[in-house]
């Protein structure tokens, strides 16, 4: 396990050297959507009865931003890595694609949770939140932030170049997390945009995890969190393969 050891605390001091701008700024960056959001639609809508919509904005705002970032963490990582060259580096120490998978992906939870709680504590000022079932927020947060931390490493593996890396985050990514209720109960949508929404994963991740706040939801907890689960073991499973086939890793 010292591989497995060295090779996550390498990726946490990564990310926590700069912690301005990879814990700071998307922090900031939640804050002005609460603001700006919350200034213009509070007391205008009401997704769940007794609910504020400030209230009801804050877990999709804590849960989008652990999601990007977990995301953000093991995708930057790959890429960094293989267009500067130092990627070998990694690849010949004696690591299992196993203890490779587990460190990019835990350090990019660790990364994803930690700007999440960041932007709580903040946007927790503004709303009154109750926490009906705290083991559900806990069990989103940390299977969506392990997720995307996969998706990024399964991108970071894919990518060759930062324009490639962009592209599926913006094109993939992006319309994902803000297409899932972050800002509205998917049931307000015309029937088109609700079924697109009912075939979306992030979709099943911020409405589980809000559930956890509220007690309410669009889809029942339990079928969320299977959903979510084997989207998980799927993603999983990819990303393993890949790493021990060394796609796009050894040349």
């Amino acid at each position: 396990m010292i591989g497995f050891r060295t090779l996550f605390y390498k990726e946490v001091l990564r990310f926590w050297k700069v912690a301005t701008q990879t814990l700071t700024a998307p922090i900031v960056t939640a804050m002005l959507y609460l603001l700006i959001f919350g200034h213009v639609l509070e007391g205008r809508m009401e997704v769940y009865p007794g609910v504020s919509y400030t209230a009801f904005l804050v877990p999709g705002l804590v849960m989008m931003s652990v999601l990007q970032n977990a995301f953000a963490n093991s995708s930057s990582s790959l890429i960094q890595s293989k267009i500067t060259g130092n990627l070998v580096f990694v690849l010949l120490a004696p690591l299992s694609h196993w203890e490779m998978f587990s460190a990019y992906v835990l350090a990019g939870m660790l990364r994803g949770l930690a700007v999440g709680l960041g932007v709580f504590v903040i946007t927790a000022w503004f709303a009154h939140l109750s926490f009906v079932a705290p083991l559900w927020i806990i069990a989103f947060a940390l299977l969506g932030s392990a997720i995307l931390a996969t998706m990024g490493l399964i991108a970071g593996i894919w990518a060759e170049k930062f324009d490639q890396l962009a592209a599926f985050q913006n094109f993939l990514i992006m319309p994902a997390t803000f297409l899932a209720g972050v800002f509205y109960s998917i049931h307000s949508l015309p029937p088109f945009w609700l079924a697109v929404s009912h075939a979306n994963p992030f979709f099943y991740m911020i409405d589980g995890f809000r559930y956890g706040f509220f007690g309410q939801s669009d889809i029942a907890p339990g079928i969320s969190f299977a959903i979510v689960a084997s989207f998980f073991v799927v993603l999983a499973g990819i990303a393993v393969s890949l790493l021990k086939r060394g796609y796009k890793l050894r040349h």
